[in-house]
């Protein structure tokens, strides 16, 4: 299947979600739909070593943010809403993922697609199981200082997803987020529920790390840091749905505004200053959002409601 068969595939796989009627969440559509219910109200824990050092903790904040976000891949995959943490929730597996023509069985993708790929497209559809970066054996060296992890990232971006070529800081970071998964963190393992705290942390960590970034000057690893905060804000936007809920998302979409200006900024110890007033409104908000998180899909009942629906 060549790369315009295998993209007109996706797309009518796709057509026939929609069909079906619009899911509650953009990740319940590489879901089936006997495991939506779980896929979405649980995830496997972040079993991650942080770095010690201020230096080291920025690199690991820059990582987390761009695995967690569709812009770092671009292309297809970004249309589609994919980040790497679609396949490696937290850094983990996914062992309901199932994208159309990427999954076979549940828990599987295709890292050779014509769809997602026209470097390393095969034009055969063989997906293999996800991996668990916590637990299973890498099959590239993460030693410290060892550049084989950051080339490997670069190809599954540049190659795999034909996604733009990655500043060189957030390639960085993203070694950094992958060298820090390890099992000994996992604890008792059991999984846990998506949180509202826990999606806000997010956003604020990306943008703490476009601070960073600003005040170092480094405009295209900013910008796509900003890009993240933006993404995670969406994830949040997504969760309260519906007419009643209108008011909190214009104000969410208020401070997204204000983000896509700062993101077309100079990188700048005035535009660093600006993003920390940001964080401010961010925090403001975040009191207003934990208010009505028991009527979001935060709520895990009224999201299994939403999805049988």
């Amino acid at each position: 299947m060549d790369r315009r068969r295998a993209l007109a595939a996706l797309l009518i796989a796709l057509a026939a979600v929609a069909a079906d009627g619009p899911l509650p969440l953009r990740e319940a559509e590489w879901t089936t739909p006997e495991n939506r219910v779980e896929a979405l109200t649980t995830r496997p824990r972040e079993c991650a070593m942080m770095p010690a050092g201020n230096m080291a903790l920025a690199s690991f904040l820059i990582g987390k943010a761009a695995f967690n976000t569709p812009t770092l891949l671009g292309g297809q995959a970004a249309r589609a809403g994919l980040s790497c943490a679609s396949c490696h929730i937290n850094g983990r597996g996914n062992p309901h993922f199932a994208f159309p023509g990427l999954s076979g069985a549940p828990g599987t993708a295709d890292v050779t697609s014509s769809i997602m790929s026209k470097v390393r497209g095969d034009g055969a559809h063989n997906p293999k199981p996800i991996p668990d970066l916590a637990r299973d054996l890498p099959k590239i060296s993460r030693s410290k200082g060892d550049p084989a992890l950051a080339a490997f990232i670069r190809g599954l971006v540049v190659e795999e997803f034909d996604g733009p070529e990655p500043p060189p800081r957030v390639l960085e970071g993203l070694a950094t987020y992958v060298r820090a998964q390890s099992s000994a963190a996992c604890g008792d393992d059991k999984p846990a529920r998506p949180m509202l705290h826990q999606a806000l942390a997010e956003a604020s960590d990306a943008s703490e790390a476009a601070i960073h970034l600003a005040l170092d000057e480094d405009h295209a690893a900013m910008r796509q840091m900003i890009g993240a905060t933006r993404s995670a804000l969406g994830r949040i936007n997504e969760r309260f749905p519906g007419a009643a809920l209108a008011k909190t998302r214009n104000r969410i979409a208020r401070l997204d505004a204000a983000l896509l200006k700062l993101q077309q900024s100079e990188a700048s110890a005035k535009t660093a200053h600006r993003l920390q007033t940001w964080q401010v409104s961010l925090a403001r908000e975040g009191s207003n959002l934990r208010a009505l998180e028991p009527v979001s899909l935060y709520n895990s009942g009224k999201l299994a409601t939403a999805l049988q629906r």
